[in-house]
């Protein structure tokens, strides 16, 4: 039997010919002839990092890059010089000329063959319609051999196991669909040593301007299975436009038309199937393609999963609306226990050669004229195909427009109009008391508001269970703990199935109390049905989300639009696409090469030197700003190396003290509460102090504690000192720390610390890496405190939060160039989460006089932040309370693991 057999291990490099000749540990040929200093067809670094700054990263008119030109011209022509560009077109020109990345764009165009009728034919029977596309296989060849997915990507289907022996889904071929593929009795003896590499697909439409006009677009994506989920989700061009599908449109009298929503669907099937097949001679016969890692490898292409909402599976799955494209129960049946039958592309022709278009239509959801484009390849099952959609599905479907919906809807039936508005307002307070959190979005007036969007439901659900405790009954706040649980490991799976059969028993209160009295017979919560089946398919369901083409609509779709004239935009937006996919080739390949290590500053500017008279700024000049305070953290692992951005973000952030403003004056980081990804390989997690510190507070230990009212600043850190010294050792009194009283030591106060961990689920760069930061700050952009709370290693041995402490940090500061944090402990109550919520809840340690437990610890044991809400019980929260308030409010904190992916992983 042929086919593709084993691990990775088995997907052995060969020559550029395809052969198998050679030795093991032969290293890789080179990618190019380029020496490491052609920038072709830039001139220099600076000409390249110029062109990739206005056009990618400011995205620049054309009008203010001449403009900027001119002036450059002016400046440069007093020193004898020349300005990188003569004018935007000289720009454009050069970006255009980029070799690499280079897939031009093509046109396709249909118009309707079918029956007219004699007289008063409709418009859209004659008019012709566009489909312009680029080569798809060109496109995944080009992704394919992309060095910076390098140590991202899977050459073949793996099963991967714990350490007791329990399998793990991850990536998207961990899973057991490609495997599958991969031993196909399809595939000949020729196959044999060669590489999967299933093609991704994506399409949702999407409007870029409602006020202006019928403004509609219809993407096609494009990505491989092969590449690591972290690095789809962070996209880094592993997410490729490749097609706008034609809309057609019609008059409203002919928009049911039984023959027009024929076309409609048949013109996206040919669509698609004439876009992809460049592939089809590859899914048989092998062949040679370049890898990330620089060696040939011989490939079979195959079509893969399809990210797509409810909406867009039926139209790619030909069946009928109200039916699941997955299994074949009834519309009005959805939510009966039993397991409905499977789809499949055999099933489904046996079907239409045996059954009357009416009995296709009301027994199976089968529309008998209709063959979806997957058809036309080999080992092509679209209902098999078709991925989970966590966003459409569970977010925004089973938990925006279902769960919270119907709790509205209950308090009503339950208390009545106008005490149930009185509930549904205390929720929404409770919600826009949620305490601050890197990434969390604020809702201000609650839940409340009309204009939903995806990520608007994303942050609701991570800050909805601890608002409604308290509220309603414990079964309904069991309904939501239920909903939220997910796992990835193969008792992780059956854990979840546990969680949908108890929410699907939970969610009964809806149906008695009268809010579903027909029940539950929804085609996207009946989905959680069959979210083990793609998950074991696909690996991690988040690899395939539709929130990853969503987002791509903005790069690819909304902002090349907003960027054009607005006429006939849809040509310039090709362009802009290509310029921009060019652009990121030449870098990937730059990188490679070892040409964009430093800055360009450092690479053009070497020397005072070599530099023209005028106002440059010089090297030393440049490190004036950061050198002072960096040596002093010389060999200190714990301490970022000096970055302007951090010096900058801490320069702003507080006006009390009023820190010094001699270095920058831009705003605040723009990812400083938001989470920011980190580019770069996966390493340890380690949370630093930033380079500089906060101007205008007391240098000695003795007076800050004064300043600060903290009369026991200097026991704690004598306590600090001694355990620091003695480890392990059990602590004196306060009395015998004498000796280890510092009340002359230099001390340096911080605003923030910055945790960088290990979050490949998270926003994060290709390597995992995420980046937070801790604020510790009586201003935060000039208004109240901002003090946040952390984990805290305690225990290695244990699991979840029993390996941790739960802290709030009070003050950063730097003690004889130690850096330590100033925390107020928390305590869990109980020894398991809450019964209701599923989530850990903590309270505050207090001292003899009733003030909170303080410790100074060493910034190394810091493990990220943490994120508390209060318990807020049954009672009404008080009325002028505020947000920054509440974490001195309230005696008791649920410990938030649903704030992101990493928090769920380790406070469960």
């Amino acid at each position: 039997m042929g086919g593709l057999k084993g691990r990775s291990s088995s997907r052995k490099p060969c020559d550029e010919a395809g052969c198998y000749i050679l030795p093991a540990g032969t290293a890789p040929p080179p990618r190019t002839s380029a020496t490491p200093d052609d920038w072709s067809p830039f001139g220099t670094r600076l000409e390249f990092e110029l062109a990739e700054f206005l056009y990618k990263r400011e995205q620049m008119s054309a009008r203010n890059i001449t403009t900027l030109m001119s002036l450059w011209a002016a400046y440069a022509l007093q020193h004898g010089i020349q300005p990188p560009f003569a004018d935007h077109a000289d720009l454009y020109a050069t970006i255009d000329s980029i070799a690499l990345g280079d897939v031009p764009w093509g046109c396709l165009r249909a118009r309707y063959h079918g029956p007219r009728p004699e007289t008063d034919v409709p418009s859209w029977m004659d008019d012709a319609y566009e489909v312009w596309y680029r080569d798809p296989r060109q496109i995944a060849l080009h992704m394919l051999a992309n060095p910076d997915f390098a140590g991202e990507i899977d050459y073949a289907p793996y099963r991967e196991f714990t350490g007791s022996g329990d399998r793990r889904y991850t990536h998207y071929m961990s899973g057991n669909w490609a495997w599958r593929q991969a031993v196909s009795r399809e595939l000949g003896p020729e196959a044999d040593g060669a590489m999967f590499v299933p093609i991704l697909l994506g399409s949702d439409k999407t409007t870029v301007s409602v006020a202006t006009g019928q403004n509609d677009y219809y993407p096609l994506y494009l990505s491989i299975g092969n590449i690591h989920n972290n690095v789809r989700r962070a996209h880094r061009d592993s997410v490729i436009l490749i097609a706008f599908l034609a809309i057609p449109k019609v008059e409203r009298k002919y928009t049911d038309s039984p023959s027009f929503r024929k076309f409609r669907r048949q013109l996206l099937h040919s669509s698609i199937s004439a876009i992809l097949c460049p592939f089809r001679p590859g899914m048989t016969t092998p062949e040679v393609v370049r890898c990330p890692d620089a060696h040939f490898r011989r490939a079979i292409w195959g079509i893969g999963a399809y990210i797509a909402d409810y909406i867009e599976q039926v139209v790619v799955s030909c069946i009928v609306q109200g039916w699941c494209p997955t299994c074949l129960k009834y519309p009005g049946q959805l939510d009966t226990p039993e397991e409905g039958e499977r789809r499949s592309r055999s099933h489904t022709e046996a079907l239409i050669r045996t059954f009357e278009p009416g009995v296709l239509w009301d027994d199976y959801g089968v529309i008998h004229d209709l063959m979806p484009f997957t058809n036309d390849f080999p080992r092509a099952d679209i209902y098999e195909l078709l991925s989970g959609d966590l966003l459409h599905q569970l977010i925004k479907g089973t938990f925006k427009d279902h769960l919270v919906a119907w709790v509205g809807d209950y308090l009503t039936l339950q208390f009545g109009d106008a005490r149930g508005k009185e509930l549904l307002d205390e929720i929404d307070r409770r919600i826009a008391l949620v305490p601050p959190f890197p990434g969390l979005r604020h809702f201000k007036q609650g839940r409340d508001f009309k204009q939903w969007t995806g990520d608007d439901s994303k942050a609701l659900i991570k800050v909805y269970l601890p608002p409604i405790a308290g509220i309603l009954p414990p079964r309904i706040v069991k309904t939501f703990a239920s909903f939220l649980e997910e796992s990835l490991t193969e008792s992780d799976l059956r854990d979840f199935d546990q969680a949908r059969r108890d929410f699907n028993h939970h969610r009964e209160i809806f149906r008695e109390s009268g809010v579903r009295p027909d029940g539950f017979s929804l085609p996207r919560q009946h989905s959680l049905e069959h979210y083990l089946q793609h998950i074991r398919n696909f690996g991690a369901p988040n690899g395939l989300c539709t929130s990853i083409t969503e987002a791509k609509h903005i790069k690819a779709v909304k902002e090349p639009w907003r960027r054009s004239n607005r006429y006939e935009p849809l040509g310039q937006m090709l362009l802009t696409n290509q310029r921009l996919d060019k652009l990121a080739a030449a870098r990937a390949d730059f990188e490679a090469r070892g040409m964009l290590s430093g800055t360009c500053f450092d690479t053009e500017h070497t020397s005072e030197d070599s530099q023209p008279a005028g106002r440059f700024l010089s090297t030393s000049s440049y490190n004036s700003a950061t050198t002072s305070e960096a040596t002093a953290w010389d060999g200190d692992p714990y301490i970022d190396p000096p970055e302007l951005d951090e010096l900058e973000d801490d320069e702003v952030e507080c006006p009390l003290p009023q820190d010094d403003d001699n270095v920058g004056a831009g705003g605040p980081e723009p990812t400083a509460e938001v989470g920011a990804v980190v580019q770069g390989p996966r390493v340890s997690g380690f949370v630093v102090l930033p380079c500089k510190h906060q101007r205008g507070y007391p240098q000695t230990v003795q007076e800050l504690s004064q300043h600060l009212n903290i009369p026991h600043l200097s026991t704690l850190l004598a306590r600090f000192l001694f355990q620091q010294a003695h480890p392990g050792d059990t602590l004196p009194g306060d009395q015998d720390l004498d000796m280890w009283q510092r009340p002359d030591s230099r001390v340096r106060v911080y605003h923030s610390a910055v945790a960088t961990f290990y979050a490949p689920s998270d926003p994060s760069g290709v390597g995992g890496m995420h980046r937070e930061h801790i604020r510790a700050t009586p201003s935060w952009r000039k208004g109240p405190p901002h003090y946040d709370c952390v984990f805290v290693g305690k225990d290695p041995s244990a699991t979840g939060l029993q390996s941790l402490h739960v802290a709030r940090v009070r003050l950063f500061f730097s003690a004889d160039w130690i850096p330590c944090a100033l925390v107020e402990w928390f305590s869990q109550v109980g020894d398991k989460p809450d019964e209701d919520t599923g989530l850990w809840i903590v309270e505050p340690d207090l001292e003899t006089d009733g003030s909170r437990a303080k410790d100074v610890i060493h910034i190394q044991t810091l493990l990220r932040a943490a994120h508390l809400i209060p318990v807020f019980g049954e009672s009404l929260t008080p009325s002028q309370l505020k947000q920054h308030e509440v974490l001195d409010s309230y005696q008791a904190f649920y410990v938030n693991k649903y704030a992101d992916y990493h928090a769920h992983d380790i406070a469960f």
